[in-house]
């Protein structure tokens, strides 16, 4: 997963990279919240973890900012010296997931951060992912369609499986060549955009078969459901496995 998160000191915000880092996960770090509030403008997240004060603006400023300016549902968890209930409650209040009061303990902070993102991301923490005739099995790194096994390569599956966990969501490029290649990995240019039309032709997304996968100039790609349906809510009952 991609993360962001906002904190003016550098010690905890070292804290806090290195372990997310120590979980699996890539972390962006930002000291104040003119920085981030950019940032989020041009590249994607899947969680915020961030302050309450900071030097140029409040913590829940910057929730409401999300939440209202880029209507986004991005997961947001404040790790604060704020202890008060009320403080909780206007946190919460403001469009914050959770909240989390310093010292840091990581334990806590990982446990924390693994809960959110199950509750925000459940179709990455099913055996079998079922998306209309899609059907993707991570443990063999098999995708089925219709029944017949997709000849896929290894970072072909990754990001098709990526795009299909992130249904509806714009993906930054950024966002998409770290989840596949790995963050600081030499990628050529066009690669991602190559792999991307392999997707197209390889697995037939296109609105006849339900499924949109679009460019959009400037930012990144966006897979879509034509019909709208929310396949997080739609699960085998009994998750099998690839025959």
């Amino acid at each position: 997963m991609r993360i962001a998160a906002l904190d003016d000191e550098s010690g905890q915000l070292d804290l806090i990279r290195l372990t997310m880092e120590g979980i699996g996960h890539e972390c962006h770090g930002f000291s104040d919240g003119k920085s981030l509030l950019r940032e989020l403008r041009q590249q994607t997240y899947d969680l915020l973890i961030l302050d309450w004060t900071l030097p140029d603006v409040q913590g829940p400023a910057v929730v409401k900012w999300i939440r209202e300016d880029l209507n986004s549902r991005l997961p947001i968890l404040f790790v604060t010296n704020r202890r008060e209930e009320a403080d909780m409650v206007e946190g919460l209040t403001a469009g914050a997931d959770d909240f989390m009061v310093k010292p840091i303990r990581v334990a806590e902070l990982e446990a924390r951060v693994r809960a959110l993102l199950r509750r925000s991301y459940p179709a990455q923490y099913e055996p079998e992912l079922v998306f209309g005739p899609y059907h993707f099995y991570p443990h063999s790194r098999t995708l089925k369609v219709r029944g017949e096994t997709a000849e896929l390569k290894h970072r072909e599956y990754e990001l098709a499986l990526f795009l299909f966990q992130n249904l509806g969501r714009l993906l930054s490029r950024e966002h998409l060549r770290e989840a596949v290649w790995g963050l600081g990995a030499e990628t050529p240019s066009r690669s991602l955009d190559t792999h991307i039309s392999r997707l197209r032709t390889k697995l037939e997304l296109r609105p006849s078969n339900g499924f949109l996968l679009s460019a959009i100039y400037g930012l990144g790609y966006r897979l879509e459901s034509i019909d709208g349906t929310d396949f997080t809510t739609l699960r085998d009952p009994q998750p099998g496995t690839p025959a």
